[in-house]
């Protein structure tokens, strides 16, 4: 059976046999899996990192590599 007709028959026999305790149990997986995906894609910077960001956002600043907001909001403007 493939994926789909696998969550389809899921949905199905949690629509009829779901109750307030079977719920309470689905969401703290569901809430688990969500934080542990959340943890694998976002990874916190180290300090190492941060500095090394900071550093060179200072020097695309110097360099005239960066745009102001109100450029950028000219910018935009332009998309639609």
């Amino acid at each position: 059976m493939d994926l789909q007709k696998r969550k389809l028959h899921f949905i199905q026999d949690f629509l009829k046999y779901a109750n307030n305790n079977l719920l309470d149990k689905f969401e703290e997986i569901l809430r688990a899996e969500r934080a542990k995906t959340f943890e694998k894609e976002i990874k916190p910077l180290t300090i190492s990192q941060y500095e090394q960001r900071i550093a060179k956002a200072v020097d695309d600043v110097k360099n005239n590599k960066a745009k102001t907001a109100r450029v950028m909001k000219k910018e935009i403007e332009t998309w639609k």
